[in-house]
């Protein structure tokens, strides 16, 4: 499972469609929105992935459109798709054989007496390739949650216990 956060996904964030009311009901809906985002690793173009995604709509048969479609164009073709495009950023990737990635694990080995897991890619979306790409930083990210945070959800949450040792983690960066 560690091994396919290296790849590049396509998330459904969201999806609407029918009767979203008190009480389902048989209708046919007029529309179905799907709300999707593009995991990237590093050496993907935002661009080109998005573009990918918009060809295999087109290959399902639907005209593409970006605004909300007029009348003429729902009469003219049988399957219409709306698709509103985000701005998107390159993933980074700071190659664990470096001094300083070398550095911290030492450090982290160090005050813990046990390895950390070590893992090239996280599955969060930060733009840290303006650290990376852009000033030429080594960028390494040190997550400090409990496993079952649920992060960008309504039951979001940080264990105290995991911000005490998040605390004592950082200080032992920082003392490195």
């Amino acid at each position: 499972m560690i091994e396919a956060i290296q790849l590049p996904s396509l998330n459904v964030r969201g999806l609407e469609s029918g009767w979203v009311g008190s009480q389902a009901r048989t209708i046919i809906p007029s529309k179905a929105i799907a709300s999707l985002d593009i995991r990237l690793v590093k050496g993907n173009d935002p661009k080109e992935m998005v573009q990918k995604v918009i060809n295999h709509i087109k290959n399902q048969g639907f005209y593409i459109v970006e605004q909300e479609p007029d009348p003429e164009t729902l009469m003219n073709y049988p399957k219409v798709a709306k698709v509103t495009r985000g701005r998107g950023y390159k993933a980074a990737r700071t190659s664990m054989d470096l001094p300083i990635s070398m550095q911290v694990i030492k450090a982290l080995t160090n005050y813990y007496s046990r390895e950390p897991v070590l893992l090239p890619t996280l599955g969060g979306s930060v733009p840290i390739y303006i650290f990376t790409d852009v000033l030429n930083v080594p960028t390494i990210g040190v997550p400090i949650v409990n496993h079952d945070n649920n992060q960008h959800q309504p039951d979001e949450n940080l264990r105290i216990g995991h911000l005490w040792k998040g605390i004592e983690t950082f200080v032992a960066l920082i003392l490195m």
